[in-house]
């Protein structure tokens, strides 16, 4: 009988493991190929933009100037669809003086190859490089936003090379907190490889911070964005937002509009003052 026991217990783990691995792989990633709109879809000129990884994969992204910029925005969008699914966001952006360059991770978009964790930080260096490499914007005004997966992206990039400031939506402290909130009662930390280390590496970025996340957001609990903030060092703001985790942005459009034009007012209009 005991043994009996032990033979499903064995069994039960194994479906446990090789689930939590299934996850690991289809679960985090939602990439879609198709393109259903462009900047001019929105009144919006762009350049369609084709560049390089480290490792050899080539990415789409889509750069929209602005007549007169008062700095240029780096866009790390989310886990699921595609850079054609961020087009109002853009405009929010870009209407209060901002060149954004988005691009689409590994996978995403005509993005070539597959998503995984390290690819999606080659993504984001790759990008950055190619900003830095264009003769037509300020290399010292770039901003770097990021939005859910995203923001951790952004994060991770920042914690490797230098930009104006850092605009972080709805991250997450890392996977294994995210894999209690979804399996409770699993050992996820014990099993997934990922670690989407936020909360690590936010504590040594000392550009100027402005972390934003939604009260009400299903997806992503707000105590770990309060969490995040409190480990990162000053300069810091926290945007503590009402609404859903893809609506609340749009549910008070002017005020986050607002936010990120008196948030840059303070760092890209002006030098930052010496830490």
């Amino acid at each position: 009988m005991a043994g009996h026991t032990l033979i499903l217990l064995l069994v039960f783990s194994f479906f446990i493991f090789a689930y939590l691995k299934y996850f690991e792989r289809k679960g985090i990633y939602y990439p879609i190929k198709g393109i259903d709109f462009t900047p001019a879809d929105y009144g919006l000129k762009y350049e369609d933009v084709f560049f390089g990884t480290e490792d050899g994969l080539k990415l789409n992204g889509w750069f929209i100037p602005q007549e007169r910029p008062r700095g240029t925005l780096l866009f790390c969008h989310g886990n699921a669809g595609n850079i054609s699914h961020r087009l109002e966001i853009i405009k929010i952006f870009h209407k209060i003086g901002l060149n954004v360059f988005i691009f689409d991770y590994r996978g995403y978009g005509r993005s070539r190859g597959s998503p995984s964790e390290g690819g999606l930080y080659r993504d984001a260096r790759a990008a950055f490089n190619y900003l830095v490499s264009r003769e037509d914007i300020d290399k010292e005004a770039i901003v770097v936003y990021g939005k859910s997966i995203g923001a951790n992206v952004a994060i991770d990039l920042l914690s490797g090379v230098g930009a104006k400031a850092l605009i972080s939506e709805s991250a997450f402290t890392c996977a294994a907190e995210m894999g209690k909130k979804l399996f409770p009662y699993l050992p996820v930390k014990w099993i997934i490889t990922i670690k989407y280390d936020a909360l690590t590496k936010i504590r040594d970025i000392t550009v100027p911070k402005l972390i934003i996340h939604s009260r009400d957001d299903e997806i992503v609990p707000f105590r770990l964005g309060e969490k995040l903030f409190e480990a990162a060092s000053e300069p810091k703001e926290f945007y503590r937002m009402s609404g859903g985790h893809n609506e609340a942005v749009f549910l008070a459009a002017e005020e986050f509009s607002a936010r990120i034009d008196a948030f840059l007012g303070k760092y890209l209009d002006r030098p930052t003052a010496p830490q």
